[in-house]
């Protein structure tokens, strides 16, 4: 894999990713910002966002159909992320796009008959939520069933939710990106047995291929319970969310086998995790092999995920050619999870020795595009999967002054210590003439 340097912006404070106390891990709330369009002082320099090679390819051919296998990482993204590539920064935005749908179409509800599920039909829910032009169909909805039993006010004793859904792009949408791509888009953490099962950090074998184990192969089990588990007693879905997933995506590969295609799965936070594992399973058992014995190209688009597996897992995936963009906010600490001691830092000592512990410790996957944004009176927005691609949205907004949350801690850091010391002076008298004192002396010296 390419050493990429990650990039890293910030945004301006004038951008309003969040509203404070209305954005939840996960949930999207739409910002409230000061107009994209609009010029600004501190436009990002051209080190960080600027036409490249692959750029001018794309304007000079028919676009992304000339170019799509290296923004879907065949190169693993080399020369692409720093500068960022105006067309990759798209297609990531759109991806993105997709997953944000994901939240706008989760029945939140209590009192719905849909709640926890999602709102509208798969004919309906692409124009429901603000994507009818995306040149995409939603062809079947996923439900995944975490391994572990809470119950959930009006909702049953049934676990299966609505986690995401498989689209397929259209012949028109096919003439522009070159390809026919299957797409998977899977939503973030909401309900309490999710939270649960992403804090189930043990590591276990995945055992995905019946044929070939590899028990050194593990990833997280929590993650693992709610890819692999099912729910008999649910009325929606069939199977667990793997044979769900593999189904749906055997059975389109199958339909369009004479037609150049693509696999692309976008996840935000635990959606990411699930998108790593359904690319490992599907690259595993080579399901994404057509009939011409042809590779077809497995991509993640990991918003805001956490670590998933362990070395051994990173160096399949590695192995198998699954392409991983991991967009990062270098302030969210899901990103960090699991694994914040026994990760891929704390394998070798020196470089050279691997430590006893090498096989329990967490890797990421894949290449980082770091982004950096902050804001004192909301932390929670440091997750929010809207923020992420608001960010991304208007370049123009962004600048590379990575000293503002630092200026903003002096300056509450010097009035915390300038009321501290008013305080000091009324509860201790004595030393107001003493500092007087000290600067008459001082005085005398010069």
């Amino acid at each position: 894999m390419a050493n990429v340097n990650p990039n890293r912006v910030t945004v301006r404070p004038c951008m309003r990713l969040c509203s404070p106390g209305q954005s939840k891990f996960g949930q999207v709330k739409l910002p409230e910002m000061s107009g994209c369009s609009s010029s600004s002082r501190h436009s990002i320099t051209a080190s960080m966002i600027a036409p490249t090679v692959l750029t001018a390819m794309a304007e000079t051919s028919s676009g992304l159909s000339h170019v799509w296998r290296e923004i879907q990482g065949s190169d693993n993204w080399e020369d692409l992320i720093e500068p960022l590539d105006p067309l990759l920064r798209e297609e990531i935005v759109r991806y993105g796009e997709f997953a944000t749908g994901c939240y706008k179409a989760f029945d939140l509800d209590p009192t719905s008959k849909r709640y926890l599920n999602c709102k509208y039909g798969k004919k309906n829910i692409l124009r429901e939520v603000g994507l009818e032009n995306s040149g995409y169909q939603v062809t079947k909805y996923i439900y995944a069933t975490p391994d572990i039993s809470v119950p959930i006010q009006n909702a049953g004793t049934c676990c299966g939710r609505w986690i995401g859904y498989v689209a397929v792009s259209s012949d028109d949408a096919v003439k522009t990106l070159g390809r026919r791509d299957v797409l998977v888009t899977f939503r973030g953490t909401v309900t309490n047995t999710e939270w649960i099962a992403n804090f189930m950090s043990s590591l276990t074998p995945a055992r995905l291929d019946p044929h070939n184990p590899r028990p050194n192969v593990k990833v997280e089990s929590g993650f693992l319970g709610l890819y692999t588990s099912e729910d008999g007693s649910c009325k929606f879905g069939v199977g667990s969310c793997r044979e769900q997933l593999l189904s749906e995506i055997s059975r389109i590969i199958n339909h369009y086998k004479d037609e150049e295609m693509s696999i692309t799965l976008v996840g935000h936070s635990m959606g990411s995790a699930l998108a790593l594992l359904l690319a490992y399973d599907i690259s595993e058992l080579g399901l994404n092999t057509d009939h011409s014995n042809r590779q077809i190209p497995v991509t993640v688009y990991s918003f805001a995920g956490p670590r998933v597996g362990n070395s051994d897992f990173k160096e399949r995936c590695d192995e198998l050619g699954v392409k991983v963009l991991r967009i990062v906010n270098v302030n969210d600490p899901i990103t960090k999870l699991p694994g914040v001691v026994f990760n891929e830092n704390l394998r070798v000592l020196g470089g050279r020795y691997e430590l006893p512990w090498s096989c329990s410790c967490y890797a990421h996957v894949g290449v980082e595009l770091s982004l950096d944004f902050f804001q004192m009176e909301n932390p929670s927005c440091v997750h929010d999967l809207e923020s992420y691609i608001m960010l991304l949205k208007c370049p123009k907004q962004m600048q590379v002054q990575k000293d503002r949350i630092r200026n903003e801690l002096l300056n509450k850091a010097r009035e915390w210590l300038w009321m501290s010391a008013q305080k000091l002076e009324y509860s201790w008298p004595w030393i107001f003439p003493l500092r007087n004192a000290g600067s008459f002396v001082q005085s005398q010296r010069t």
